[in-house]
């Protein structure tokens, strides 16, 4: 059910592949994002949205400012990283999942540190605690499908969502719709009411 959903947020070792939401439903289009700046005003512009997915970008996010606070000089890399990662996290301060990324791979940054790790070494950590995060709100999001799917009525059910509660929200399947979807899968029929928010119509596009 879920293989034809597009990746909303990727990280190939260099750079981070965010779905432009802006431009759903009519375009599928992606932005390779290199630079802090750049993942800040996606995150601000709504391109990319949903706190679970938003913070799977951040973590990403903390390895680009980690990459450019070294480009400016080892000297003064702790201070500036950290400066990098509060602009990071003061991006869009409603996606409580933001701040609590960019916390959670400063708090690795600062273990490693602590432990005497070199520089390439905390990159790779910080890059490890990056994919961890993406890849337990994957894990989340199947457990929410499992259980929730266990709540739903038999032989059909209709429920209503509110907001951008599904795949593209987060770095898996989905929150609400994600028991949706398993209950679909096992043959559970369905009706769906689905609730939009503004400014951009989040939940119906």
């Amino acid at each position: 059910v879920l293989a034809n959903f597009p990746v909303v947020v990727a990280w190939d070792g260099r750079q981070v592949r965010l779905l432009d939401q802006t431009r759903l439903p009519e375009t599928e289009a992606y932005l390779d994002i290199s630079r802090l700046e750049e993942l800040c005003s996606a995150i601000q512009r709504l391109a990319v949205r949903g706190a679970p997915a938003i913070g799977c970008a951040a973590g990403y996010g903390v390895v680009l400012a980690l990459r450019e606070a070294l480009a400016e000089g080892a000297g003064a890399c702790r201070e500036i990283f950290e400066r990098k990662c509060e602009q990071l996290a003061a991006a869009r301060p409603t996606a409580v999942n933001l701040r609590w990324a960019v916390e959670r791979c400063l708090a690795q940054y600062r273990k490693l540190l602590h432990q005497g790790a070199q520089l390439e070494q905390v990159r790779a950590g910080l890059e490890t605690e990056a994919l961890l995060i993406h890849e337990e709100d994957r894990r989340m999001c199947e457990a929410i499908g499992r259980h929730g799917a266990t709540l739903l009525p038999r032989p059909q059910a209709t429920l209503l969502t509110h907001c951008n509660a599904g795949a593209l929200a987060t770095g898996g399947c989905g929150t609400a719709l994600a028991p949706i979807y398993a209950a679909h899968a096992e043959g559970v029929r369905l009706k769906v009411f689905a609730d939009e928010t503004r400014p951009l119509l989040q939940g119906a596009r």
